[in-house]
């Protein structure tokens, strides 16, 4: 990890001997100011004393994660984010029915020893061990983050209250379609992304990448933020 030197910062910036506070002050205010004037291999120095959560306040940082979500990284991607937050997956219960239902095809398909009858215990067995396995581990998620977690998403917490609006005025609630909770998924790892929340990323490799400095159209912008706003 590169060593913070808040001279060779200053040196670089021709701040020397002059009124400007040490970078390590104040490190989001600085960087607020001089972060688009500084190279890679001395923002890569800001990463020990700043936290992805913190540096969401800098509007150059923000624009940069939002450039890469427009990019449609793999790992923000349905598939490998299912893997890597399970416990942000909506659907995450039907997981383990899935792998469950493969182990189950597996045995049936590709065990050719036995009678018929002993294939389709085994793969009825594999598939309650898989979904168990499954749940085990989410569980176990779940109370690390329980313990770990301190961002709660105010969209949750709006969710939860219109979720239990149907249930009082004796409407039926509406469930949603395997597409709507996937997309709904996506979009929130995007935004996670975005306001520094998710574990398991590499922001460094985002957060001080000037080649993502591209002209943003304006207009998506300020319309991602105020969805999130709403």
């Amino acid at each position: 990890m590169a060593t913070f030197n808040a001279q060779a910062i200053l040196s670089f910036l021709g701040l020397e001997g002059t009124d400007e506070s040490s970078p390590s002050n104040e490190p989001i205010n600085f960087l607020s100011k001089y972060l688009l004037q500084l190279p890679p291999h001395l923002l890569v120095t800001f990463s020990p004393i700043t936290s992805p959560k913190e540096r969401t306040t800098i509007p150059a940082i923000r624009n940069r994660r939002l450039e890469y979500v427009r990019s449609k990284p793999e790992e923000l991607a349905f598939s490998s984010a299912r893997q890597l937050w399970p416990t942000l997956w909506l659907g995450r219960e039907r997981r383990g029915v899935e792998e469950g239902n493969e182990e189950k095809q597996w045995a049936e398909n590709n065990f050719l020893q036995g009678t018929e009858k002993h294939v389709k215990k085994l793969g009825s067995l594999l598939g309650q061990y898989e979904e168990e396995r499954e749940g085990q581990r989410v569980r176990e998620i779940r109370r690390e983050q329980a313990v770990a977690e301190e961002f709660v998403p105010e969209e949750d917490e709006d969710s939860d209250e219109s979720d239990d609006e149907p249930a009082a005025s004796g409407q039926p609630e509406v469930e949603e379609s395997e597409a709507e909770l996937k997309a709904a998924f996506e979009r929130r790892i995007q935004e996670r992304f975005i306001y520094g929340l998710l574990d398991h990323v590499d922001y460094d490799r985002v957060d001080w990448n000037e080649n993502l400095d591209r002209d943003l159209d304006r207009d998506m912008e300020e319309k991602w933020f105020d969805d999130e706003e709403d």
